[in-house]
């Protein structure tokens, strides 16, 4: 089942959503061997990218086995997405994606994000300049929650930026479930996606929220008439979700979970690409809070969670494989993670 954005075509319906913190190099790298057909990187001010230095350096690399890989967007000023949009698409990066759906105060404070919501027509002059700067080369697409809030207000102005964005000439967009006002507390609104399908016919539209399960991502299809989904923090720690959606979209049988010898082998290898890109020092600081996701997976997954914790130094990352991975050992069943309790607070996906 193979979906178009734009002129880029991936061969099924799901996407890693740019997670703030975590949808880096590394993290995308393993979700791509894991099935991901399409990752974005994570959320990238524009100002950075039109400001000379190491972080512009990093975030215009764009490797040859990172592909199609979408560079998301976010800012308050419509004339610094231009040149930045142009920076990104000389890159490589093959989908430009502008950042109208993050929740996070001090995002909202700074005019950015979520907060454009509130403002069409800034928001529509930022699609407007993206657009203008990379459209006859590169698809531009656009993450949106469903609103502000839940006033009248609030959903009139979401309205009229989807339907400028598509009129502008966008090739999709990502529409999370809740609104900004919300965050993350409470049930994603599948039903307002249906409505959002419903009123854009033949536009591209992926559905967020709420994503934890193979099984979710196929029932949010279902249930709101999607043409993919956007996953977030389902993902993270869990990049397995990506060869259970493609079993369940080609009707076969949902995997087993991974095994404890199968995730020490995927953890290793994440450590392995992190230590390449970043170095050991970052490498051993971000492996723990990725492995504090992987541990779900374990079936002793408190013990293996305090175990990344305390991890301080590339070594004891090394020491926590070793002992809590060790592929020769009698472990009982591994784990499928369930439910998304732990996962509120981590990885807001922006």
């Amino acid at each position: 089942m193979t979906l178009r954005i734009g002129h880029i075509e991936i061969d099924a319906p799901f996407a890693q959503a740019a997670l703030s913190g975590y949808s880096d190099l590394p993290m995308r790298r393993i979700a791509r061997r894991l099935g991901a057909p399409y990752a974005l990187n994570e959320v990238i001010l524009d100002k950075t990218v039109n400001q000379r230095g190491k972080k512009r350096k990093q975030i215009l690399r764009v490797t040859e086995d990172d592909h199609p890989v979408g560079g998301q967007l976010m800012g308050a000023d419509p004339n610094d997405f231009g040149p930045a949009a142009a920076a990104m698409a000389d890159a490589g990066y093959d989908v430009i994606d502008i950042n109208f759906g993050c929740p996070v105060r001090k995002v909202l404070g700074r005019c950015r994000g979520g907060f454009l919501l509130s403002q069409p027509d800034v928001a529509l002059e930022i699609v407007r300049r993206v657009y203008d700067a990379v459209g006859a080369t590169k698809p531009v697409t656009v993450k949106m929650r469903r609103g502000m809030d839940d006033s009248a207000e609030s959903e009139r102005d979401f309205f009229a930026i989807l339907d400028g964005v598509f009129e502008i000439g966008a090739a999709a967009v990502t529409v999370h479930g809740r609104s900004v006002r919300q965050r993350y507390v409470g049930p994603s609104d599948w039903k307002f996606l249906k409505r959002v399908k419903r009123h854009v016919g033949d536009g591209i539209v992926f559905g967020s929220g709420d994503l934890f399960s193979a099984e979710a991502c196929m029932r949010m299809m279902a249930e709101s008439g999607v043409d993919g989904v956007t996953i977030a923090r389902g993902c993270i720690g869990n990049p397995w979700i990506f060869a259970e959606c493609r079993a369940l979209l080609a009707g076969s049988p949902l995997p087993p979970p991974p095994s404890v010898a199968e995730q020490g082998r995927v953890i290793a290898e994440h450590y392995a690409e992190s230590t390449n890109v970043h170095g050991p020092r970052l490498a051993g600081r971000l492996m723990r809070k990725f492995g504090i996701k992987y541990s779900e997976h374990h079936p002793d997954a408190r013990s293996v969670r305090d175990a990344f914790i305390a991890v301080t130094t590339p070594d004891e990352v090394q020491n926590v494989l070793d002992r809590w991975y060790d592929p020769q050992a009698d472990w009982p069943p591994a784990i499928r993670r369930a439910g998304h309790g732990d996962l509120i607070a981590a990885g807001a996906e922006m």
